[in-house]
């Protein structure tokens, strides 16, 4: 745990304290941060306040008395429930600010973990509890130069394996192979095992209008057969197999011929013309040394979409955060599922991802790239960015 750290970023947001709060492993956030291990039984209530200045205090059950060791600080017993709420107020003192893993109107639920009775039991002493987002951000999501280093490296052989799953549609159509979605899945994962590579679930790859519905998993008794004329959309994450990688997340489109529908291709060029646009906003406003935040880069890409006249077939946030886990725990690129209030900081990787899902039409159209923020406030993508669709022959 980084102690002097967290306290120095306390007293940067000027807040007061820092209260974690964990009953059944419910808050993984807390053991991450603390550097506690995640696996141990917690069936007793915790709790751990590190203040801005001071010594940091733990509260414990008698029946895990040993819970927090690993932690510094002053150590504290309860038994009955009275009792933990009467040590728990002399631990936070006078009327504070303090952090807890909450968030207002639950606008952002990656970090609401803390219930609403123990919010209560909190204000009940006085107490004003703020969204400790910004600072779960800090501790969870920057990414240093050797993680941003394994980002770049998976995302060579992920770009390679994508080129060669393509190839294996175009070859599958000519040898009239009977190749199918499903199988091309496999082909992805079988590649990333081989190329050092892991990754969970199976990879999206659809024709026509599958990829209408975002998350589509192909299976061997959904999976279609690729043939002439269909569009193809394949979307594929994995990072490095080895501790502390960051994940690499990308989704492109092609088509199999030589002419794609009209159609296609305009809602293609929009959604291009979006994830543009997002990236845009995000090095204007680092150029010129202004606050970004996740909603309005959304807003940005959403913006070319609605005028368009797209608007109500882009149904999902514009990105997300990326990390050790595909779907990280920084800020996110959303003002739709949610108003993403926390700003993009230097250390920071999310994808910019618009799509445009026309189920009657049997099209769907999505890009994705992973934008990183430098140390230093560049702003930088790793990898090809997809132009134009892959005309698959």
């Amino acid at each position: 745990m980084e102690l002097t750290r967290i306290q120095s970023e306390l007293k940067k947001a000027n807040i007061d304290g820092w209260l974690f709060y964990d009953f059944h492993n419910r808050d993984l956030l807390a053991y991450r941060i603390l550097g506690m291990d995640e696996t141990g039984m917690t069936t007793r209530r915790w709790y751990y306040y590190i203040p801005a200045e001071g010594e940091p205090t733990r509260l414990v059950h008698t029946v895990e008395k040993t819970k927090l060791d690993s932690l510094p600080g002053k150590k504290l017993l309860y038994l009955p429930w009275e009792q933990q709420h009467a040590l728990l107020k002399e631990i936070l003192g006078q009327p504070k600010k303090i952090a807890m893993q909450y968030s207002p109107m639950n606008n952002i639920p990656y970090v609401s973990m803390v219930d609403g009775g123990t919010l209560e039991l909190i204000r009940s002493f006085g107490h004003e509890v703020v969204s400790s987002a910004d600072l779960v951000q800090m501790f969870e999501s920057i990414i240093d130069e050797e993680g941003y280093k394994s980002h770049v490296e998976a995302g060579v052989l992920i770009h390679k394996i994508k080129n060669d799953a393509f190839a294996e549609i175009g070859k599958a159509v000519r040898n009239n192979t009977g190749t199918t979605e499903y199988d091309i899945a496999k082909f992805i994962e079988n590649r990333f095992k081989s190329d050092g590579l892991v990754t969970h679930d199976t990879m999206i790859v659809g024709t026509n209008e599958h990829p209408t519905d975002c998350h589509f998993e192909p299976t061997p008794e959904n999976a279609r057969t690729f043939k002439e004329g269909d569009t193809v959309l394949i979307d594929l994450w994995a990072k490095l197999d080895r501790p502390k990688a960051i994940f690499y997340d990308i989704t492109w489109c092609g088509f199999i011929g030589t002419n794609p529908p009209a159609k296609y291709v305009e809602i293609w060029k929009t959604v291009v013309n979006a994830r543009k646009a997002a990236v845009r906003l995000v090095r204007d406003k680092f150029a010129k040394g202004e606050p970004c935040y996740g909603w309005e880069v959304d807003d940005a890409c959403r913006g070319v979409i609605k005028e368009a006249g797209y608007g109500d077939y882009f149904v999902h946030r514009t990105g997300h955060s990326i990390g050790e886990e595909v779907h990280g725990n920084g800020v996110n690129i959303d003002n739709l599922e949610t108003k993403e209030e926390r700003q993009l900081v230097p250390g920071i990787c999310f994808s910019i991802e618009p799509g445009i899902y026309l189920e009657n039409d049997n099209i769907a159209a999505r890009t994705e790239i992973d934008v990183f923020i430098t140390l230093n406030g560049e702003v930088v993508v790793a990898g090809e960015e997809q132009e134009d669709l892959i005309l698959i022959q």
